[in-house]
């Protein structure tokens, strides 16, 4: 039996959990999300790049009660250079999308918010995405979800591992 430091024993490839279906079915889905993505960006004359800023913008604080994302942070996650960071904060910050704040304990640091105006066009595009998500999510029990949820946590886990900071 395998341990979570132990390689899996390859399941074959016709398995509907096997290695091969999980890549197909999560890179059939990564392309799903970009087509969305380049759709909303094409719709409010934005660069691929400035929607996973706001993305990235958005889910460093969800809430707006946390650790806000910082223009250093975000081109790590980006893997962008600090030039192509700071015209794409630029951009989203002419456009309304986002502001920046110092922060209070030291000015030299720049907090970057989602402007609550952009909060509201990105829910609005994004409505029908998450009516599908929810409907998918009904085809599940809380138990399945709850097994979905830590998938997909250990699944991002590991691709910020992979990130080459």
């Amino acid at each position: 039996m395998s341990g979570p430091d132990t390689p899996s024993t390859p399941l074959p490839v016709d398995d509907p959990t096997g290695l091969q279906s999980f890549a197909v079915l999560l890179r059939r889905m990564n392309n799903e999300f970009n087509r969305v993505a380049q759709e909303f960006a094409h719709a409010h004359g934005l660069h691929l790049t400035d929607v996973q800023a706001l993305i990235a913008i958005l889910d460093a604080d969800p809430d707006g009660v946390g650790e806000p994302m910082t223009p250093g942070r975000l081109r790590r996650q980006l893997n962008l250079t600090s030039g192509a960071v700071t015209a794409c904060v630029d951009r989203l910050e002419r456009a309304g999308h986002i502001h920046r704040v110092r922060a209070a304990d030291d000015r030299r640091v720049v907090h970057l918010h989602f402007a609550e105006a952009a909060r509201g066009l990105a829910r609005e595009y994004f409505r029908p995405l998450a009516r599908s998500t929810d409907t998918a999510r009904g085809r599940f029990t809380p138990d399945e979800l709850a097994v979905i949820v830590r998938f997909l946590g250990e699944m991002n886990r590991e691709l910020v591992l992979l990130r080459r900071d």
